[in-house]
């Protein structure tokens, strides 16, 4: 009876006492589980800088690898900041998710998908990430003008990213 290997290519090195060593060549985890680095690299990179032109087919995939990272990132900066409040943050994104998804599914003639929705509003995370990560070198909530002008270059930011998308 023949043993059946489904998805792997077995590689055979003889060693010099005789011993068969098999070895079982499988693509690495990451490329398995779907996560490239590279396309988080450009997804952020467009996230980062709304005025360059950007790319129509970059959402076409539903990565939900960078927006996992991003909400670990936020996670880990509000923690060393003081304010292990995970549970909440977690349960404001996903029902801003679920909102926005249903909002967006009656507003579409032909409906989106809800790890598409998922994965641009994850990576729209990355400025309260970048926020929470100068919070933890730099306390905000006692210095009211660093605050302030944290929050209005965020929100200029947020705007400029906004209008760019509506103009075009």
């Amino acid at each position: 009876m023949a043993r059946r290997i489904w998805d792997r290519r077995i590689s055979r090195r003889f060693t010099s006492f005789g011993r068969v060593i098999l070895t079982v060549l499988e693509p690495p985890l990451l490329e398995e589980l779907g996560v490239n680095f590279n396309h988080i690299k450009s997804k952020t990179l467009t996230v980062l800088n709304p005025v360059r032109n950007v790319d129509q087919h970059i959402m076409d995939d539903t990565d939900l690898a960078g927006p996992i990272i991003f909400c670990l990132l936020f996670a880990v900066f509000l923690f060393l900041s003081g304010k292990p409040h995970f549970g909440y943050i977690y349960g404001f994104i996903l029902l801003g998710t679920l909102s926005l998804h249903f909002i967006l599914n009656l507003m579409s003639l032909s409906g989106i998908n809800f790890f598409r929705t998922a994965s641009v509003l994850g990576y729209c995370l990355l400025p309260l990430v970048l926020t929470s990560a100068i919070g933890v070198v730099l306390p905000l909530e006692y210095n009211i003008l660093l605050g302030v002008t944290n929050c209005s270059g965020i929100f200029g930011y947020s705007i400029s990213g906004c209008m760019e998308f509506l103009l075009h």
